[in-house]
């Protein structure tokens, strides 16, 4: 391989970071030429509808776990890759985080506040608590780990079924008598609306859904219906549609508690994600097999 061969252009989003790549790996903006360019860091559907664009293209790395916003814009043939388990505690943190909220009175704490309000409550504890997590993969597991401390006994739901994990087609079975429902499955066509009306009608009355994957897995209609007539509550990450409008019925509903998708959002996280994608460039400009690959070829030519 020739030195010109070993060199690397790579599109990157503003504020990516060298981090200490060799000086023969060049960082362009997203509006420089796209002749030469074999790696490509999208993240916005503006970016990924460029990719088609690149005619030497080989990777595409994304920063964030979820992959439905960019994969239909993926070039037949290009290598795509995750962000893999990045991002997982800084998920798996903004989960506990809403359970323990939920559990101690922390939003009920707030509006007392708000009216200078001195009233006494009995918070709640996540000890013997039961938690079924619906997409136990990366995020699953650190959502776990960091519940086990506590005591909580976890159920656990995927695609297919595996040693003490529930299939998809049992969910309904499987979030009865769970004090909290942790939806963490990825988007896709068989995932939207996965968590609807027959889903949330199995949940028992006063239990928390957790929605800190994709907004569309959960069916909102369902949702609001369901808080509104007070069967269970709600901490909201992400929702159908993203970003809320101002006028969604979500804002004003009792037992909702919404973030703007930002659970993984963390410098900590933001800097693995970066990492991550400038040990994929050193990676692919070796030879050698990359991590996190959704699809196409592990180990691109060049």
């Amino acid at each position: 391989m020739s030195a010109r061969d070993a060199s690397l252009r790579a599109l990157v989003p503003d504020g990516f970071s060298r981090g200490g790549l060799p000086a023969d790996v060049e960082l362009l903006a997203w509006d420089a030429a796209a002749d030469g360019v074999e790696f490509a860091v999208p993240t916005s559907g503006e970016t990924a509808e460029r990719l088609p664009e690149l005619p030497d293209l080989r990777v595409v790395q994304v920063l964030s776990a979820g992959v439905d916003w960019v994969e239909r814009h993926v070039p037949d043939g290009v290598t795509f890759c995750n962000a893999g388990d990045t991002r997982s505690p800084a998920v798996a943190q903004w989960v506990v985080a809403a359970i323990l909220a939920d559990l101690i009175g922390f939003q009920r704490a707030e509006a007392a506040r708000l009216a200078r309000t001195w009233e006494h409550w009995q918070p709640r504890e996540l000890a013997g608590r039961r938690v079924v997590i619906v997409g136990y993969g990366s995020i699953g597991r650190a959502v776990e780990q960091r519940l086990a401390p506590f005591g909580v006994r976890v159920g656990r739901v995927a695609r297919s079924a595996r040693p003490g994990v529930e299939p998809v087609e049992r969910l309904a079975q499987a979030v009865e008598g769970a004090d909290a429902v942790v939806v963490l499955a990825p988007l896709s066509e068989a995932t939207r609306g996965l968590v609807g009306e027959d889903v949330i009608a199995h949940m028992r009355p006063g239990a928390l859904l957790v929605s800190a994957g994709r907004g569309p897995v959960v069916e909102t209609g369902a949702l609001v219906a369901a808080v509104r007539a007070g069967h269970i509550r709600a901490a909201l990450d992400v929702t159908d549609p993203e970003p809320l409008p101002e006028d969604h019925v979500l804002w004003t509903l009792d037992g909702v508690f919404i973030t703007p998708h930002n659970a993984g959002d963390t410098p900590e996280a933001e800097a693995a994600a970066h990492a991550l994608a400038r040990a994929q460039m050193l990676r692919y400009r070796a030879g050698f097999p990359l991590h996190h690959v959704v699809s196409g070829s592990a180990r691109p030519s060049r």
